[in-house]
C-alpha cells in the first residue's frame, strides 16, 4: 500500500487507540477481577500466621482503583505503540486488506502470539498462588514463552508468503498456521511446566481469575484493534490535493 503517511503519525494513533484499550481493561479487571484478587487475598492472610500487626504499604482501596487504573492505562499506551509499529510494516503486507481490516488482523494476531501462546503455558495465577522463591524463574519461562511466540508468529508469516504463489493465499495461510501450531506445541512439549497452587486451594477461584485474565486482555486487544482501525483509516484517507479540488476551465 503506497502512502506517504510517516509512522510517526500512525505511532501517535496507536498510543491514542492504546490509552482506550487501558481504560477498557481497567473497566474489565475492575469489575470481573478485583473481587477473584479479593478471596484469593483474604486465603492468603488466613493462612499467614507470622505476619499479624502488618500495615500494607498502599491500601486495599488504592491498589484496586488508582493503582490498577494507571498500571492498565499505561500498559494499554506501551502495547498500543508497539502494535502500531507491527501495523505500518503489515499495512499492504499481509494481502489486500484496508486499514481497519489490518488493524483487526493485527490486534488479533498479537493478542494470539503475546497473550495466547504464553498464557495457555504458564496461565495467571492470584495471589496465594506461587512459591517466591521461584519467581524469577516463572518469570524467565513466560517471557521466553512470549518470545518464541512471537518469533514463530513471524516465522509463520514468512512461511506462508512463500507457500502463496505455490498453493494459493488460503492454502498457503493454512499450511502457516498449521506449522505455527506445532512448533508451539513442540515448545510446550520441551519448556517446564510450573504447577505451584497449593493443595486445597479453590479450584474454582484459580480458573475464574484466569478467565478474568484473558477477558481483561481480550477486551483491550479488541478496543484497540476497533478504536485504531478506525484512526488509521481516517488517518490513510487520501487527501484531496489543491489540483484536484480546484478543476481549470474547459
Amino acid at each position: 500500500m503506497n502512502n506517504p503517511l510517516s509512522p510517526r503519525v500512525l505511532l501517535v494513533r496507536g498510543m491514542l487507540a492504546g490509552l482506550l484499550a487501558g481504560v477498557a481493561a481497567f473497566l474489565v479487571a475492575y469489575f470481573l477481577g478485583e473481587s477473584q484478587v479479593d478471596a484469593a487475598i483474604a486465603i492468603e492472610e488466613a493462612g499467614a500466621h507470622d505476619h499479624h500487626g502488618e500495615a500494607a504499604p498502599v491500601s486495599r482501596a488504592l491498589q484496586a482503583t488508582a493503582g490498577l487504573g494507571t498500571g492498565t492505562l499505561l500498559y494499554g499506551i506501551a502495547l498500543g505503540g508497539i502494535a502500531a509499529l507491527v501495523y505500518c510494516y503489515a499495512l499492504g503486507r499481509i494481502g489486500r486488506f484496508g486499514p481497519r481490516a489490518t488493524a483487526l488482523l493485527v490486534s488479533g494476531g498479537l493478542f494470539v502470539t503475546v497473550t495466547l501462546v504464553p498464557f495457555f503455558k504458564y496461565p495467571a495465577n492470584p495471589p496465594a498462588v506461587g512459591d517466591p522463591e521461584t519467581s524469577a524463574q516463572r518469570t524467565t519461562l513466560y517471557v521466553l514463552m512470549l518470545a518464541l511466540g512471537l518469533l514463530l508468529a513471524a516465522a509463520a508469516l514468512i512461511l506462508g508468503r512463500r507457500l502463496a504463489p505455490r498453493l494459493g493465499n488460503w492454502n498457503a495461510s493454512v499450511a502457516a498456521s498449521l506449522a505455527f501450531v506445532a512448533a508451539v506445541g513442540i515448545a510446550y512439549a520441551l519448556l517446564p511446566g510450573i504447577n505451584e497452587v497449593p493443595e486445597g486451594f479453590p479450584a474454582a477461584l484459580v480458573w475464574q481469575f484466569r478467565l478474568a485474565s484473558l477477558a481483561i486482555q481480550a477486551a483491550m486487544w479488541t478496543t484497540f484493534g476497533l478504536a485504531f482501525g478506525f484512526l488509521a483509516e481516517r488517518a490513510l484517507a487520501p487527501a484531496l490535493s489543491p489540483k484536484e479540488a480546484v478543476q481549470p476551465a474547459s
